[in-house]
C-alpha cells in the first residue's frame, strides 16, 4: 500500500468531444457509503449519463450508466488505477451533442475525462496503519505523548486516564511500528510499551 496515493480533496475537468461535453468530477472516499454519496451529490440529473467507478482498497464498483457496456465505468476505474490511486471516486458526467462517438470513441472520452481529471488533483500517500495502545504512569504521560506526536503517521485517538497513569489509543505506521515501539521502552526505561491490537 505504501506506493498508493489518494486525493487531497475535490477536482473537476471538462472536454468537448464530438459536440458531446465530457465533465470529470474527483474525490477522496473512505468507504462505500462515502463513495455512494459522492456519486449522488455529483450526479447531474439533467445530464444523459452520469457514469461513475471507485477504488477502497480491494473492493470497486462502476457503472455505464446507459452507456454500452464496458465502455464508461471499467475505463473510468482504469483511470484511478493506473494512477496508483485508492480511496478515490470519479464521475463522468456526459451531455450528449447529437454525433455518436462509438465504443473505442467512449472508452477514449470516458477513461481520457478521468485521468485529464486524476492528473491535475493534488495527491497525498496512503501509509498502511496498525490499531495499537500504550499504557504509560503519570510520571512518562507528558514525555510519551509529546514524542508520539512528532512522529509522522502517527494519530492519537483516545487518551483514558486510571489510577496509575493512562492508556494512549493510536495508530501507527505499519513500516514504523517495531521502531516506535522501541522508543517509547527507551523513553521510559521499560515502564511504558507499545501493544498492537489484534
Amino acid at each position: 500500500m505504501d506506493h498508493l496515493s489518494t486525493l487531497t480533496g475535490t477536482v473537476t475537468a471538462r472536454q468537448e468531444i464530438k459536440k458531446s461535453r465530457f465533465a470529470a468530477v474527483a474525490g477522496p472516499v473512505e468507504d462505500e457509503s462515502a463513495a455512494k454519496a459522492f456519486i449522488a451529490a455529483h450526479s447531474d440529473q439533467a445530464a444523459n449519463h452520469n457514469c461513475w467507478a471507485w477504488r477502497i482498497g480491494q473492493a470497486s464498483r462502476f457503472s455505464d450508466d446507459g452507456e454500452p457496456g464496458g465502455t464508461a465505468g471499467k475505463p473510468i476505474l482504469q483511470a484511478i488505477d493506473g494512477q496508483s490511486l485508492d480511496r478515490v471516486a470519479v464521475v463522468v458526467t456526459r451531455w450528449f451533442g447529437g454525433i455518436l462517438l462509438g465504443s473505442g470513441g467512449l472508452i477514449r472520452a470516458y477513461g481520457g475525462t478521468a485521468a485529464m481529471c486524476l492528473r491535475e488533483a493534488e495527491k497525498a500517500p496512503l501509509v498502511e496503519t496498525l490499531p495499537a495502545s500504550v499504557a504509560c504512569g503519570f510520571s512518562d504521560l507528558s514525555l510519551v505523548q509529546s514524542r508520539l506526536e512528532a512522529v509522522p503517521g502517527v494519530h492519537v485517538h483516545a487518551l483514558r486516564f486510571n489510577e496509575t497513569g493512562a492508556e494512549i489509543r493510536l495508530s501507527l505506521p505499519k513500516s514504523a511500528a517495531d521502531e516506535i515501539g522501541r522508543m517509547v521502552a527507551d523513553l521510559t526505561s521499560g515502564r511504558a510499551t507499545v501493544k498492537l491490537d489484534p
